[in-house]
């Protein structure tokens, strides 16, 4: 008996139209979201637009820099590490001079400078040059990497900070040292004009007194904190751009909503 053949080769036409269909749709879908570039690139554009948009070059904060805290930021939410509508980063860059202003707190989702200020180094490190980092109990050197802001309490240098360093190796014993955000009479341009150069920590990234509550008060309950200096045993988990771009990007819808700040 001669079988119905004529069905079957319906059945199939059928599939393989609406197979062609899908994946046509799922082509033009993911290169009208890239519209050419890779999620790397795209990260690095939009990174750029805030750079660009907070005027960040002119306040001395250097792209690559800026670059690796993004990246970071981007890896610690993607790690639920910190609250999803958190957007304060601050950076800290101690590849500069302590009489520059090497503090920055930006807020990333109205690409905003929000402060620019004066950072302490730990006199373990250097006197104005920080040449030299540990994560050494006792060391009193500052720690690269990076940190989420903990809770505020008050101490023997007044209202603080509480920081945790999340690089193991080279800032996880930030607590246990006791490395805070607080305010220092030594640092600012009083101490600059006095010794030429800003008085040094125990590993603090202390600031201004006359600027510790209102940093303080702006990156609390959360917030990243990325230190970066001249040391190149450093590396960090943290700094996957591949990640961080698919968190900001991921491919498979129409961008997360950090991508539309």
């Amino acid at each position: 008996m001669r079988k119905p053949l004529g069905g079957l080769v319906s059945i199939l036409l059928i599939l393989a139209i609406t197979t062609i269909s899908w994946k046509s749709a799922k082509i033009t879908k993911e290169r009208n979201f890239k519209n050419g570039f890779s999620a790397r690139e795209l990260l690095q554009k939009y990174i750029s637009n805030i750079y660009e948009s907070a005027h960040l070059q002119e306040s001395g904060l250097g792209l690559e820099v800026f670059n690796k805290a993004v990246t970071g930021f981007m890896n610690l939410k993607a790690g639920n590490m910190v609250p999803q509508t958190s957007f304060i980063l601050t950076v800290v860059d101690l590849a500069k001079s302590s009489h520059q202003k090497r503090m920055w707190v930006v807020d990333l989702l109205d690409k905003q400078l929000v402060l620019n200020t004066y950072a302490a180094h730990g006199h373990g490190s250097g006197d104005d040059m920080a040449t030299s980092f540990s994560n050494k109990i006792d060391s009193h050197q500052s720690s690269l990497g990076f940190y989420i802001t903990g809770e505020v309490y008050h101490g023997g240098n007044g209202r603080s900070l509480k920081l945790d360093g999340v690089d193991a190796g080279f800032n996880s014993n930030a607590r246990e040292r006791a490395i805070v955000v607080h305010g220092a009479d030594y640092v600012g341009e009083n101490a600059i004009y006095s010794i030429g150069r800003l008085g040094r920590s125990y590993g603090c990234p202390a600031v201004p007194v006359n600027m510790a509550e209102q940093v303080i008060n702006t990156i609390k309950d959360k917030t990243v904190m990325f230190i970066n200096g001249n040391d190149g045993r450093y590396t960090s988990k943290y700094l996957d751009e591949e990640q961080a771009a698919n968190y900001v990007f991921p491919e498979s819808s129409n961008g997360n909503v950090l991508a539309s700040m």
